[in-house]
């Protein structure tokens, strides 16, 4: 692991490649599971307040699920999570042609009609982060056969993890944490890698 500023970061995020492949996976990471995405307090609010300007682009299904249960729970675990349909559809996914999965918060982003991008936790997929009692975040990737393909596809465009990630990694944690991160990964590659 590297401490970046008091941050545990896996090796994995430098030792393996990733770069998402849409066409191959179909969006699963919004499907499969037992449980909906991590949310913080902060953000559950957050899905709630943009609820009407994500509306007509969810499943009937969803819209239902939501009147009647709303946007997150409590999981298993104790984790305040989004709701899901069926134990796994997230209720803010819905189809594209070719059968793809896509987010509804993603879409309305894209479109300027929300500032807010997406929980954090879906915005780092594939990484988790883990919250300990003293304070310490640990930055794991979640290994998982559904992301085979963007392992495949990153390796073939030569793209590391910490790479793919650089956006969501600078919104949560920082331009100068990444940019520690970043130099932290090219030696550790020049040393151990090549």
């Amino acid at each position: 692991m590297f401490d970046i500023n008091g941050t545990l970061v896996s090796l994995d995020l430098v030792e393996r490649f990733f770069c998402c492949d849409l066409n191959a996976c179909l969006g699963a990471c919004c499907v499969e599971g037992d449980a909906g995405a991590p949310l913080t307090e902060a953000e559950y609010q957050e899905l709630k307040k943009i609820l009407p300007d994500i509306w007509d682009d969810l499943l009937p299904r969803a819209q239902e699920y939501i009147r009647e249960n709303g946007v997150g729970y409590i999981d298993p675990e104790g984790e305040l999570v989004t709701s899901i349909l069926d134990g796994r559809n997230c209720v803010f996914s819905y189809y594209e042609g070719g059968g793809k999965c896509m987010c509804a918060i993603e879409k309305a982003y894209r479109e300027g009609r929300i500032a807010w991008r997406k929980p954090i936790s879906c915005y780092l997929y594939p990484v988790r982060l883990k919250h300990f009692d003293d304070g310490t975040v640990a930055v794991n990737y979640n290994r998982w056969k559904i992301c085979k393909s963007a392992e495949v596809l990153g390796r073939r465009e030569k793209i590391r993890l910490y790479q793919f990630l650089k956006e969501p990694l600078i919104a949560h944690f920082g331009r100068e944490w990444y940019d520690r991160l970043e130099a932290t990964c090219q030696l550790y590659i020049t040393t151990y890698l090549q």
